[in-house]
This record gives structure tokens, sequence and C-alpha cells, in this order.
């Protein structure tokens, strides 16, 4: 039982440090913005994009036309 419960107290400090963001600065939380902002907008220009619009409508009606 020694090592089963040195890994778990391994695993249990590993989770506080991931979590924990006292030491966060800033410019961290900055850099994580603007790095979000950019996947938002990379994501609503594929999104809105003609190919993407275009498939969703055929997928809409070929699921609209079928018959059972």
């Amino acid at each position: 039982m020694g090592v089963r419960s040195a890994v778990l107290g391994v695993r249990a400090r590993l989770l506080r440090v991931m979590i924990a963001d006292d030491g966060t600065s800033t410019v961290e939380y900055a850099v994580a913005t603007v790095a979000a902002a950019a996947f938002g907008a990379v994501l609503y220009t594929v999104i809105t994009g003609d190919s993407i619009v275009n498939a969703l409508t055929r997928i809409i009606d070929k699921a609209l036309n079928t018959s059972m």
C-alpha cells in the first residue's frame, strides 16, 4: 500500500498545482484572453463560411426529404 498511497499523494499534489492559479499573472490572463478571442474569430469565420452553410443546408434538406 506504500507505493499506491505515494502515487495517489503525487497525483493529488499535481491536481492542486494544475488547478491553483495563485501565481498566475495578469499577462498570462491577457495572453489567454487574446488566444481565446482569436480562436473564436477563426471559428466564427469557418462556421459562417459558404462551404459550411451549404453543407449544413444539404444535410438538413436530405433529412427533411427522406421517405420513411
